[in-house]
């Protein structure tokens, strides 16, 4: 591919609501946390080595028996959203919260989903998160300078 050597109309959207194809024998409920999984395909959210978070299923798509990619679902990738916590507290507030299942986090797991920041306590076992950092990469960065990359940009 070239350069431009004229103006070049651009598709555009707000990109809030995508839709991916949905992994084969996947089930997704509606409200539910959902990944994409090595493949690219949208799978409920788990934690998952090398999973990526995709966002808030705003449908329910039942692809048992289904190929790859048969169906697609349409996630939400930005907004704050209420789900049962492992065990949190109100000093998590801020923090970077970590998938669990498919409607629950924690301020850790054993493979670090991330799945958005705590903005609002609510109890040892509910809270309501803000998914946009995760669905748009995390990255830690530390004294000396290096950069950590938690999930890819989606």
């Amino acid at each position: 591919m070239t350069a431009l050597t004229k103006d070049r109309a651009t598709p555009y959207r707000e990109g809030v609501e995508i839709d991916y194809p949905v992994a084969a024998n996947a089930k997704i409920y509606a409200g539910s946390l959902v990944c994409l999984n090595t493949d690219g395909y949208a799978v409920p959210a788990a934690d998952t080595a090398s999973y990526l978070l995709a966002g808030h299923a705003q449908q329910q798509v039942d692809n048992t028996g289904g190929a790859n990619g048969a169906k697609t679902i349409r996630v939400r990738r930005k907004g704050v959203f209420e789900f049962q916590a492992t065990s949190i507290t109100q000093a998590m507030v801020g923090s970077m919260m970590y998938v669990k299942d498919d409607q629950t986090f924690d301020n850790t797991s054993n493979n670090l989903v991330p799945c958005g920041r705590l903005v609002k306590y609510i109890s040892a076992t509910k809270g309501q998160i803000d998914i946009e950092p995760a669905t748009l990469g995390t990255y830690n960065i530390s004294v000396d300078g290096d950069i950590d990359v938690l999930a890819n940009l989606t």
